[in-house]
């Protein structure tokens, strides 16, 4: 398996994973409606978007050419952050390949980019029930920072995220 910068050739690939991987990790989350209603052409817009400004970094892991997962990732975009500051904005694994190693080859060749690029720490916000995620974000060294959770409405149910935290340098 390979990681790659995403190509605007990949947005239908992470568009497929992205709905698939919501709809099997949120499903006790968020409500099934929204998760049904979520699709694969407004995410593959969102992505091809994306991929073309650069606004983040995009790495697509594949598998004899087959993407497998990705990661995004950019500066921190809390309030108050640092420049040295990095944020995981997201990373999914297809779930027919989950636990076979993509997503820690993407964490960490999306770290070597970070640091290369003068990073010192990564934030993520993530689901407190999403436990499975919570488990792979521990093993990659991140932990929860202590500071207060992040509500925010989704599909008409009021949700929230916490804040975990990696210091980069080895």
């Amino acid at each position: 398996m390979k990681v790659v910068h995403a190509t605007p050739e990949d947005a239908r690939a992470v568009a497929e994973i992205h709905v698939a991987a919501w709809r099997v990790a949120y499903r006790s989350i968020v409500s099934d409606d929204y998760l049904a209603s979520l699709s694969i052409e407004h995410h593959e817009a969102m992505w091809g978007e994306r991929i073309d400004s650069g606004d983040s970094e995009l790495l697509v892991a594949k598998k004899a050419g087959v993407v497998q997962g990705w990661i995004s990732f950019g500066k921190c975009r809390d309030i108050g952050s640092h420049n040295s500051e990095a944020e995981l904005w997201a990373i999914y694994v297809s779930p027919t390949v989950w636990s076979t190693g993509a997503g820690r080859l993407l964490w960490l060749r999306a770290k070597e980019l970070m640091l290369e690029q003068g990073f010192k720490s990564c934030s993520l916000w993530v689901f407190p029930q999403n436990e499975r995620a919570i488990k792979f974000y521990h093993s990659a060294g991140f932990v929860h920072d202590g500071s207060d959770p992040k509500n925010f409405e989704l599909g008409g149910a009021q949700l929230q995220e916490v804040r975990f935290v990696s210091q980069l340098g080895y």
